[in-house]
């Protein structure tokens, strides 16, 4: 596969590692992977909802209803005060181990975020992980007013490089995203840190790694 002329990265579960809130949620159950599992489950489904609803709130918002049913689901008692600190949490994520060095082999291609979150979510996760500087756009679905995988939103990716999305390689670790990017026309490495199945959507992934840093040697 040629080189693209710009890489794309999906944010959560790609550069941020969603589940390093579990350190945030002992403070609160004994059993934090399983309120981080739930809470990310439910997060992605609401943005699927909202989306098909037509109801948009912002990946803040909706993080923050998908904690508060995940705490009431596995019948843990949390106040507001503890509901911050584990919303604050989403603002520090930890990177994958393979974020930084596989960001630094790729400088001179331009770099881009794609994501469902908020701008204020983006600025502080790229912030903490020092991540600032290295990329040449951070873009939200707010300015979308929908969530992935509408088109509408890989849109942005196009619009704001001014590349076509062939030349645009789109990189995320989750399987129905990389399926909605590539059914917009996007080429598309799939990160696979689970080494799940693909999901059965009709399309395949150009590129299917297991980290970052094995994006390059494949792409030759």
């Amino acid at each position: 596969m040629a080189k693209p002329k710009a890489f794309v990265f999906d944010a959560y579960g790609t550069l941020f590692d969603v589940h390093s809130v579990i350190a945030a949620g002992r403070a609160v159950t004994g059993d934090p992977q399983a309120l981080s599992a739930l809470w990310r489950q439910k997060q992605l489904e609401y943005t699927w909802l909202r989306a098909l609803m037509g109801r948009y709130e912002d990946f803040w918002a909706v993080t923050e209803d998908a904690l508060r049913f995940a705490l009431k689901r596995l019948g843990i008692p949390a106040g507001d005060d503890a509901i911050g600190r584990l919303m604050e949490a989403y603002l520090s994520l930890a990177t994958f181990p393979d974020v930084t060095t596989a960001l630094a082999a790729m400088a001179g291609t331009p770099l881009g975020i794609l994501s469902n979150g908020s701008p204020r979510m983006l600025a502080a996760a790229v912030r903490s992980s020092g991540l600032e500087g290295r990329l040449a756009h951070v873009l939200s679905v707010d300015d979308a007013r929908t969530y992935k995988p509408s088109p509408a939103v890989y849109e942005l990716g196009t619009r704001a490089f001014g590349l076509s999305p062939g030349d645009i390689l789109f990189v995320s670790s989750n399987g129905w995203d990389v399926a909605g990017a590539k059914a917009f026309g996007y080429r598309t490495c799939w990160c696979n840190r689970l080494r799940a199945p693909m999901e059965n959507l009709g399309v395949t992934p150009d590129l299917e790694v297991s980290r970052l840093d094995e994006i390059l040697p494949k792409l030759g």
